[in-house]
């Protein structure tokens, strides 16, 4: 157990909240109530696996800047539809406003993560750093039980820069009052999370959920949750 550690940095997304199962259920709602099957013809999974991709590769571009905020909510969802020949920009608006109001009340976190940080918060000072939007964010840590347990919440639409930009982990630091050789981040995004904080010489605790393949060496790896415990 190392104790050098005073502060400890977590994402949200994908580390703790669990944002595929999540979004999957939200998904789900949407094919049924915008009565996708009628509309293009393809059954729930189907509209799933695109909607991830095209969200994945527009949430690339969000985080460099180059895309806003309002583009992203409205097109991941015309690009998607528009790949089954329905062009309905009316339509992807409303979509994207209903997943970005109904996302953050489902309330599946991973395994093991209210154990982890019980246990963790009693030792050190837990903070939070994510990428999502900030209305989002916040009812997710309420509703998931999770608020209760990080003394600051550094959330990218609040400050100047994104995961991995260096800079919003040194605003994270300076802002919980923590030094880099005190602190250590936990996340899942090999990029964002990991070397991000690797970037600024601040030690890390990689997620490795799914046992990949890094082709890069973060101080520590796990494979899930509570073998944290082991480390910290």
């Amino acid at each position: 157990m190392i104790m050098k550690y005073k502060h400890i940095f977590f994402d949200l997304d994908r580390t703790l909240w669990d944002f595929d199962a999540n979004s999957e259920e939200v998904l789900l709602d949407m094919y049924n109530k915008f009565d996708i099957t009628t509309l293009a013809c393809i059954d729930s999974q189907e509209f799933i696996d695109n909607y991830r991709e095209v969200n994945h590769s527009l949430w690339a571009q969000y985080r460099v800047g180059e895309i806003s905020k309002g583009f992203l909510s409205t097109q991941r969802f015309y690009k998607t539809m528009q790949l089954f020949d329905v062009d309905d920009l009316s339509m992807a608006k409303e979509m994207g406003e209903y997943y970005v109001k109904e996302s953050p009340f489902k309330k599946r976190l991973f395994a093991g993560a209210i154990p982890l940080l019980e246990s963790l918060s009693s030792k050190y000072k837990l903070h939070l750093i994510t990428n999502g939007f900030a209305e989002v964010q916040y009812i997710k840590l309420e509703q998931s039980g999770l608020e209760k347990y990080f003394e600051e919440v550094i959330i990218s639409e609040e400050t100047d820069w994104k995961k991995p930009h260096p800079e919003i982990f040194k605003f994270a630091m300076e802002k919980a009052g923590a030094i880099v050789e005190e602190s250590i981040m936990i996340g899942d995004d090999l990029k964002a999370d990991i070397i991000g904080a690797a970037e600024i010489e601040m030690d890390q605790i990689w997620v490795n959920f799914d046992n990949t393949y890094a082709g890069f060496k973060p101080t520590y790896t796990v494979g899930k949750l509570l073998d944290i415990l082991q480390i910290l």
